[in-house]
């Protein structure tokens, strides 16, 4: 199919005036996932978000490509060698946003000794992490020194640490693949894409759905579908309502929060798996001047359209870290939390969400609608793959004027800006006004397509100039946001197309009038849009830190 543009008028047009064979609930990346997988296989293909693209639990994940250690020792061996192999395809067909991260799993012990059944255990993980597919990323698990351990991250309580084992996964900004994966379906392959489109129904022929009543921008319409995925993650079971009647009540989220501080506090060269002092583990992930800490596993019964980072989120990670570091870390060291939901799905035994499968269910109502619910980032592809099996064999099929298509391609398929990351350094010699480090950080955002802002950058080079102060984000890209990634307001160009609220929440805040400023012609908004915007922006940041308990930090201050 012909490509479509990435842009949301068009899109709205295009929903409101065509039929199509699939229509997706959801941008998050399960909703991409199945969007780009249809609309590869030739099937006419619209996907709409209520809110902004990867705004729920994809842009507030780990940001790991990874098969989960802990899933192998939990005996999911077939979900970690799934996981495992769809890290190496995302790794050679995503090159530019997935990129292999070496990890540390430091051993602690008594007077320079490990308990036997530790050291043995951990051991039997490695070999069996390696055999079970984390081998293929080219490099086996190794055991390090105590001397060598330190190196690799110096604030180690050296008098508890013995030795250290490195293994390898991998690593990605979460909404960025999400974007990704739908500039990659509307551009390359012709679905159309929108988000801010809210559903608030479903209509039916014959006890069939066939059209998904929406609002956008106050006004409602039906978009014609001869068939429907609810890919709504931790709201699945609010459009399986629209559909059955009534909330089945089958998902069980779970709270994952993270913590960001500057590096220099923690030191680390590379990504650690640290013990916690109730004998869990967390994450402490180096991300440029930037480490980010976490995650938790816990049940949430709150609003899940606004999960937030409580005070004894806080104190438990900050707790957690500080057991396993010699930094130090307080309150007045974080400069960027967050907190998402998994969208686990209920089963018949209790216990913590941590226990819980990360395996994904494909269902099919008595009306036609298909959900997909659980999984996890890293397995989105393959759950999309099933998705779309599943609409094509028991809801599709015998339907007049669906298109013959084949089984899903995107196991090779190359995401958009794949091509020409490889040659971009080479590239970077025509655009002399955009420093190395520059090139470098784009080609690893936009890939290929960083030759779009770079050219932008010649013609104005103002747009070279931060984003927000301490971070590094130039104004090119939120103006490339706007123009090409679909980013209405302040809070998508500075939550999601950037991570600056992520890795400096209050210098973001401080930003946004700026940021705004950019934005208002391209956007053509009114001076009362702007302020809307900002002030929106502005608040959430506050509510955030405020809901966490801590106090104003500035990153430009203290780098």
């Amino acid at each position: 199919m012909s490509s479509r543009p990435f842009d949301r008028a068009t899109s709205l047009a295009a929903l409101r005036n065509e039929t199509f064979d699939l229509v997706v609930v959801g941008g998050g990346v399960t909703g991409a996932g199945v969007a780009l997988d249809a609309a590869a296989r030739g099937l006419r293909t619209a996907l709409v978000e209520r809110d902004d693209f990867a705004s729920g639990t994809s842009s507030k994940s780990s940001k790991l490509v990874h098969g989960g250690l802990r899933y192998l020792q939990q005996g999911e061996i077939g979900l970690v060698y799934q996981a495992l192999a769809e890290r190496q395809r995302l790794l050679k067909n995503a090159p530019h946003l997935v990129k292999p991260l070496p990890f540390m799993i430091p051993m602690f012990g008594k007077d320079g000794v490990i308990p036997a059944k530790i050291a043995r255990l951990l051991g039997m993980a490695m070999w069996g992490y390696d055999l079970t597919g984390g081998a293929r990323i080219g490099k086996l698990h190794e055991r390090l020194t105590l001397d060598e351990a330190m190196s690799y991250m110096p604030t180690l309580p050296r008098e508890r640490v013995v030795s250290a084992y490195m293994y390898y996964d991998a690593a990605a900004d979460d909404a960025r693949l999400v974007l990704t994966l739908l500039r990659t379906a509307s551009l390359e392959h012709g679905a159309v894409v929108a988000n801010r489109v809210a559903v608030r129904g479903l209509t039916r022929t014959g006890g069939t759905v066939d059209g998904v009543e929406v609002e956008a921008d106050g006004e409602q319409f039906t978009v014609r579908t001869r068939s429907v995925v609810n890919a709504a993650g931790v709201w699945a079971d609010e459009v399986r309502a629209f559909d059955e009647g009534t909330n089945p009540d089958s998902i069980r989220p779970a709270k994952g929060v993270h913590l960001t501080v500057p590096w220099d506090k923690v030191r680390n060269s590379i990504a650690a798996v640290v013990p916690t002092m109730d004998k869990r583990s967390i994450f402490v992930i180096p991300q440029g001047d930037f480490v980010y800490i976490g995650t938790t596993d816990t049940d949430y019964d709150g609003p899940v359209d606004d999960p937030q980072c409580t005070p004894e989120d806080v104190q438990y990670l900050l707790d957690a870290i500080n057991f396993s570091c010699t930094g130090g870390i307080t309150h007045d060291d974080i400069v960027g939390t967050w907190a998402g939901l998994r969208p686990l799905v209920k089963s018949a035994s209790s216990g913590r969400t941590a226990d819980l499968s990360r395996r994904h269910k494909v269902a099919r109502s008595s009306t036609g609608v298909v959900t997909i619910t659980g999984g996890k980032l890293t397995t989105y592809r393959e759950m999309a793959a099933d998705t779309v099996d599943e609409v094509l064999e028991t809801v599709l099929a015998g339907q007049p004027g669906v298109p013959q298509v084949g089984k899903s391609p995107t196991k090779h398929l190359r995401l958009r800006g794949a091509a020409g990351y490889e040659t971009l350094q080479g590239a970077a010699s025509v655009y002399r006004s955009v420093p190395s480090e520059l090139v470098t950080h784009l080609g690893n955002r936009y890939g290929g397509e960083a030759r779009v802002l770079m050219a932008a950058i010649e013609a104005d080079p103002t747009l070279l100039e931060p984003l927000v102060p301490g971070l590094p984000y130039v104004k090119a890209e939120a103006v490339f946001a706007v123009e090409h990634e679909m980013a209405n307001s302040v809070d998508d160009v500075l939550s999601r197309r950037t991570r600056s609220r992520l890795l400096g929440r209050d210098d973001s805040a401080d930003a946004a009038s700026s940021v705004g400023g950019l934005l208002r012609d391209r956007l053509g908004w009114s001076a009362t849009q702007l302020d809307t915007s900002v002030e929106e922006y502005q608040s959430a940041v506050e509510h955030e830190r405020t809901a966490a308990g801590l106090p104003v930090v500035h990153v430009a201050s203290d780098a």
